[in-house]
């Protein structure tokens, strides 16, 4: 393909400064994004003959119709603004780490003044300290049992003053320090859960012999119910420390990477070790990988990673070196404080086993996740075959549309749309829907408005397209090969007369899924259609049915609480729309704000210290 005339007017006015270039397609969309120290001389380097060698290149050069770039001052600001705005624009273009599964972490919560400890599957940079990530939740859970044993931590909600009356129950059973009432102080607190969160990072050693000597002690003063105590404690430890892996006796903090490729796709592994132990690991695949070089997705993974890492160890071992490697290391020294990070490819046998260990299990969970797949994809198809036949459709039904509406006595009444698309649930497409036209717990009235307001949206979505720059919604601008109504005969005819309504009954095909005697009933059918009782055209219907039925109770509990809380907002003096919006957005629940003090309240915009204290007053 020749480079068009308004590129080459691009190519010539491109600066030579540092800087990140966006490269967009004919919709406007960017389809990739890079930096570089010469933006010049890396953007012209596409259009070179030599580029076209490699095929993902060439396929991208084939695609852009504009360049945009922003020029900054340095490399390492070059860095930092790419990551942003490949997170912000996710070019298709640009590798990318999928993260199919969210590990649970244990969460300090340090930004309190009487931290208490949780499970999380969100990282975020609230001044909390995260520990794992752990395999499953039962691991953790069981892991959070045994810590409660060794460290009596908060779990309750309450404000502590150390003035309560009473300590709760898990004071009496010995699994809280009571600061609630005095019983411990903010320092002491704060100081076990640093030993907490030493013990997660392996180093057990130096909390076992202060345990020990404490026992030692209350048995010589024949305290020996203290004693026992401290046994018990120490055999809750030692069942945690045998399920962390030896890797050194140095109290080596690291993180070991490596991947493993499979057709186009790549898994990265990643192994951490705190205090010479393997305590936890995760791994991320990267689609799409075509030609990409090995150090180029390497480079990206430990971008990508670290970006949102709750920690970064002093040392990373790597399969080899990365061209990035120098402003790579300055950009972690940043993230970790100022505190050095060094990238190291070992080369003895100590280490290099350790990544080579990395590098086989990223190959098995890799190859394990390409099985799977494939058997995901083989019983899909033969969903769809069986759908097909049994319904006597014209074609598999690639795009399966389910509908759901929850109530609890006709109030807060929310619609739902799943999608599945050939076979598998779509997330990125589901939608829901707050009905507006219905009093009362009316399922039939409230199915017709979700449907008729849908297809209102295709129609819509058809004129958006025609406009320029109109971006319709991807979800909504589809046509379904397959209505899905949780309900019977009353259901599927309101489905039926908002589809005439548009048109549409000859063009989609609609089913009722009744839940009572799981019958598929179709439009002018006396009897439901007989299905196999493991028929798996029949499992996917069910799967679709339970899935819309989650999202909508989902969704209605959601508008609920919101409603709960927008009630007792409106009965405090000076609380109006825009105001309670605001605390609506902070708080999410009115046991937020009830638990929230004073000063966190009159930080929320339009919220004067004057009104935050008539809040506390009216919710005490």
């Amino acid at each position: 393909m020749e480079t068009s005339e308004h590129i080459q007017d691009i190519l010539k006015s491109v600066p030579k400064e540092p800087g990140c270039y966006l490269m967009k397609n004919d919709q406007g969309k960017v389809i990739y994004v890079g930096k570089a120290i010469n933006l010049r001389h890396r953007v012209r380097s596409y259009f070179h003959a030599s580029a076209g060698k490699n095929p993902r290149t060439s396929q991208l050069v084939n695609n852009i119709r504009d360049i945009e770039w922003i020029i900054v001052a340095s490399e390492l600001e070059a860095l930092i603004l790419e990551m942003n705005l490949i997170k912000e624009y996710q070019p298709f273009y640009n590798v990318q780490l999928k993260d199919d599964k969210r590990y649970p972490y244990i969460k300090i919560h340090w930004a309190d003044p009487f931290p208490k400890v949780t499970v999380s599957r969100k990282v975020e940079k609230d001044g909390s300290r995260y520990y794992g990530p752990y395999i499953n939740v039962w691991a953790v859970n069981q892991t959070m049992d045994l810590l409660r044993r060794i460290f009596p931590y908060l779990t309750c909600s309450r404000t502590i003053t150390g003035e309560d009356q009473r300590a709760c129950l898990y004071h009496d059973i010995q699994l809280c320090t009571a600061p609630c009432i005095g019983l411990i102080n903010q320092e002491d607190y704060r100081n076990m859960l640093k030993e907490l969160g030493a013990f997660l990072n392996g180093r057990t050693e130096s909390i076992v012999s202060k345990l020990e000597e404490e026992m030692k002690q209350a048995s010589s003063e024949m305290n020996y119910e203290r004693a026992a105590q401290i046994r018990d404690q120490l055999d809750a430890i030692q069942k945690i420390v045998e399920k962390q892996r030896i890797i050194s006796t140095k109290y080596t903090d690291s993180d070991v990477i490596a991947m493993a490729s499979l057709e186009n796709t790549a898994c990265v592994q990643v192994f951490f070790i705190r205090g010479g132990k393997l305590t936890g690991r995760e791994y991320f695949l990267v689609e799409n990988t075509d030609q990409t070089a090995d150090q180029d997705l390497l480079s990206e993974a430990i971008k990508q990673f670290y970006d949102q890492a709750p920690t970064i160890p002093p040392e990373i071992l790597l399969p080899r070196e990365v061209e990035e490697a120098r402003i790579i290391r300055q950009w972690l020294k940043s993230q970790r404080g100022g505190k050095k990070v060094e990238l190291i490819v070992p080369r003895r046998a100590g280490k290099k086993k350790l990544v080579d260990m990395a590098a086989e299990n990223a190959a098995a969970m890799l190859t394990a996740l390409k099985t799977r797949e494939t058997s995901e994809q083989e019983r899909a198809e033969g969903a769809l075959d069986d759908l097909q036949n049994q319904l006597k459709l014209s074609s598999p039904p690639m795009r399966i549309e389910c509908y759901d509406i929850s109530n609890t006595g006709g109030t807060a009444l929310v619609g739902s749309m799943v999608v599945f698309l050939k076979g598998r649930p779509e997330k990125n497409h589901y939608r829901k829907f707050n009905i507006r036209s219905v009093q009362g717990p009316d399922d039939y009235a409230s199915m017709e408005e979700v449907l008729r307001r849908r297809f209102q949206r295709l129609v819509l979505s058809g004129e958006e397209k025609g406009k320029p720059g109109g971006k319709p919604d991807s979800s909504f601008s589809s046509l379904p090969d397959l209505v899905l109504i949780d309900g019977g005969k009353g259901q599927l005819n309101r489905a039926v007369e908002v589809l005439r309504e548009f048109d549409l009954l000859d063009t989609i095909p609609v089913a009722g899924l009744a839940k009572r005697y799981e019958e598929v009933y179709l439009p002018d059918e006396d009897y439901p259609v007989s299905f196999e009782k493991n028929s798996p055209g029949l499992q996917l219907l069910q799967r679709s049915r339970d899935e819309a039925h989650r999202f909508a109770i989902s969704a209605h509990r959601k508008r609920r609480s919101r409603q709960g809380l927008q009630s007792s907002l409106e009965k405090i003096p000076g609380i109006g729309p825009a105001r309670r919006r605001e605390l609506l957005s902070k708080f999410h629940t009115i046991q937020n704000i009830r638990q929230a003090s004073v000063e966190e309240l009159s930080q929320t915009p339009k919220i004067t210290l004057k009104i935050a204290q008539s809040i506390k007053k009216h919710l005490e």
